[in-house]
């Protein structure tokens, strides 16, 4: 029976795929419903505020009264509290739907097991742990943000074959583009699927970057950039969108207003702390730092990343900004995008 199991919940995970970005701060969730090895019904978690994959599921089923004879596999445990919609538990046991796969147990407070237990005190019975790990890897940032208090953190840069990330001596106040089009298409599409960027104040003087999703479809992340001073003028391109941007700052002098949100730290403490602290209030469940080299090799010394990818350009510059060091142990991927390449570390 494991094996069988084994196989649907491999199919809730492939459903699961087509929620993960627009569920967040939802995890995304695959759902299947076999009757006599047959499926007859499957879902997976709406965008943020919709129906979740149990609810698409069983909605699904074109014979509702065949959901009495039938295995619920779900890739994480159905919720047990009233939030945006009503718990998935208690309609598995209106719809009395006898057995209940599920991959691994979900994280969060309100949750962590009183769903399951739920189902078993009405009698269904439940089989937990099922692919667990692949189930806990599908949902990488959903459990980061629950068990770590912080968000799935991914470091960002493009650097020259010499090791670089830019000019010293600009010719203009615009990023600068090592890789190519391909890879900046690439970094758009980053942007349309991940809660928020953040930058450093240099890279804000310097590149006046707006930080949003124009080469690929998809919504604008979160705009945060890094203002010890208070010293950038919302006139720059990031303080300009429709959204406010946030800005992390020690001047308490900063008000808040139409284009930015300001949020104070101690820059002189342990700043990527105090930023993680931040965003987890803010319910931000993942951020790509995406420069400078400074605030990148913050979070690399403090080790608080979870991810790094990291394009590697034919450029050679001869001088310029140095790119940040990270120790290269972590498991490595390398892709070419049209003869750049980019690598894809994980933290341990």
């Amino acid at each position: 029976m494991l094996e069988k199991d084994e196989y649907y919940i491999s199919r809730c995970l492939q459903l699961a795929k087509q929620g993960t970005f627009a569920a967040m701060p939802n995890p995304s969730v695959g759902a299947v419903i076999v009757y006599k090895d047959q499926i007859i019904g499957e879902g997976f978690t709406s965008a943020y505020g919709g129906a979740h994959a149990e609810v698409n599921a069983i909605a699904s089923v074109q014979h509702p009264d065949l959901l009495k004879e039938s295995t619920l596999y779900v890739s994480l445990e159905p919720c047990s509290h009233f939030g945006k919609t009503p718990p998935c538990s208690d309609l598995v046991i209106a719809k009395q739907i006898p057995r209940v796969v599920v991959g691994t147990i979900d994280p969060f407070a309100k949750v962590c097991g009183m769903g399951i237990q739920k189902m078993k005190d009405a009698g269904i019975e439940v089989i937990v742990g099922v692919l667990e790990k692949a189930c806990q890897q599908s949902n990488q940032r959903f459990f980061t943000f629950h068990q770590k208090k912080r968000p799935y953190i991914i470091l960002k840069w493009a650097e020259s074959q010499d090791g670089f990330i830019a000019p010293l001596h600009r010719t203009e106040q615009a990023p600068v583009w090592l890789s190519n089009a391909y890879a900046k298409q690439l970094v758009h599409k980053w942007r349309s699927e991940e809660m928020a960027f953040l930058v450093g104040t240099h890279t804000v003087l310097e590149d006046n970057p707006s930080l949003t999703t124009r080469s690929w479809y998809g919504k604008n992340p979160v705009r945060i950039y890094l203002d010890r001073k208070g010293q950038i003028p919302t006139s720059f391109a990031i303080n300009q969108q429709e959204e406010p941007a946030i800005c992390i700052t020690a001047n308490r002098e900063m008000k808040s207003n139409e284009h930015t949100r300001y949020y104070y730290a101690d820059f002189d403490g342990n700043l990527v702390q105090q930023i993680c602290t931040m965003l987890y209030e803010l319910q931000i469940m993942s951020v790509v730092i995406e420069g400078g080299t400074q605030t990148i090799q913050h979070f690399i010394a403090a080790n608080l990343w979870d991810e790094a990818r990291i394009f590697i350009s034919e450029a050679v510059l001869g001088e310029g900004i140095p790119a940040p060091q990270i120790k290269q142990t972590q498991q490595t991927k390398r892709y070419a995008i049209a003869n750049n390449e980019l690598h894809i570390l994980h933290a341990l």
